[in-house]
């Protein structure tokens, strides 16, 4: 395994940097809600949250030495045929 290693580092210093992109994903949802809030000391912490409308939108980018390319959204979560 080390031999393996040694020789894929070898192959590493061939590549050109300006070519490489990083594909980057995130995404957020209406059902995400904090954890945590501020009151005052001795009084409950209460919060609206979303209910019953849940939707993900998913941010597919590509990130290159030049900057961000190829940026996309999708209408929920990440799938194979959106990959």
């Amino acid at each position: 395994m080390a031999a393996l290693r040694v020789a894929w580092r070898a192959g590493q210093t061939d590549l050109d940097h300006r070519r490489l992109v990083f594909v980057d994903e995130t995404g957020a949802s209406t059902k995400m809600a904090r954890r945590c809030g501020r009151s005052r000391r001795g009084e409950r912490c209460i919060c609206a949250v979303p209910h019953g409308h849940w939707k993900t939108t998913t941010f597919v980018g590509g990130l290159r030495l030049s900057g961000m390319t190829a940026p996309m959204t999708i209408d929920g979560a990440m799938d194979g045929p959106a990959f």
